[in-house]
């Protein structure tokens, strides 16, 4: 959850209800999207909230995906199923879990090589992997990543079109 829309690659404007918080307050739900930064960390379905000071990140979330999470007195892990790379460390101060930036391996944790390739699709209009492929080898786009885009399925908005 966030309360920064300034943060989202895309987004779903639509009030859809209410979060409760552990003080039981309440925040409004504006919106749900996709957020990113300059560091390419990438959080898929992001719940925009109105007047939210902090980022939460759910960890029955991460579990739901498949991320391990692993918990200890002064830190926390989050790492993918059946990797021993540790992707993200959060570290403990008064009782909540910052994310530790400068320690972590990979800041693009939360996004999988073929999650980035359907995102790529999504950003040049959904254009066709193989001319993604042709994108990237004669090097058209600038930070265009150098991936092999396969295509696994297709999107339901190509699929619409």
């Amino acid at each position: 959850m966030t309360g920064d829309a300034s943060k989202f690659i895309s987004i779903s404007l639509k009030q859809d209800g209410h979060v409760t918080y552990g003080d039981n307050n309440k925040g409004k739900i504006l919106g749900k999207g996709t957020r990113g930064n300059e560091n390419n960390l990438l959080i898929h379905d992001v719940v925009y909230v109105e007047g939210l000071k902090h980022n939460l990140l759910s960890i029955s979330q991460l579990y739901d995906r498949g991320y391990q999470v692993t918990f200890r007195t002064n830190s926390c892990e989050i790492r993918l199923p059946n990797s021993k790379d540790v992707m993200l460390i959060g570290k403990r101060s008064n009782n909540i879990y910052l994310r530790d930036i400068s320690s972590s391996t990979s800041i693009g944790c939360l996004l999988r090589k073929h999650e980035e390739s359907w995102l790529w699709n999504r950003r040049i209009a959904h254009i066709h992997m193989n001319h993604l492929n042709k994108l990237v080898s004669n090097e058209l786009v600038h930070d265009l990543p150098k991936l092999k885009f396969e295509k696994e399925h297709v999107c339901e908005a190509c699929q619409k079109g």
